[in-house]
């Protein structure tokens, strides 16, 4: 059951994350006080599909700025086409200028 309710956690901020804007894995647990949670706010990520309203999973990356969960989106390149129609510019998997779009919750919820 708790896992659960941080699930439904780590999807609240997740709506939050800004059109244009993408943030990591890590940086949700911190902000939810969980800085060891990274692995486990993937996990939730890997199931956003499920939840209602949506969650916006495609802005959610690893640390480094890489698309390493587009195989949660199906076939295709549907995590990368998603973050293109926001705006930014994906090469060899990963986000040019990833520091210039990260989103902060701790600093941007202040």
């Amino acid at each position: 059951m708790e896992e659960n309710n941080f699930y439904q956690q780590v999807y609240e901020l997740a709506r939050m994350i800004p059109q244009g804007r993408i943030t990591s894995y890590g940086a949700i647990a911190k902000a939810l006080g969980r800085p060891g949670a990274a692995r486990i706010v993937g996990y939730a990520m890997g199931q956003a599909g499920k939840a209602d309203p949506p969650v916006p999973a495609h802005r959610v990356l690893n640390h480094k700025g890489e698309l390493t969960a587009k195989e949660a989106f199906g076939k295709g390149n549907r995590m990368q086409e998603l973050l293109e129609k926001e705006g930014l510019t994906i090469k060899n998997n990963k986000i040019v200028n990833f520091n210039r779009f990260f989103w902060n919750p701790l600093e941007e919820l202040d």
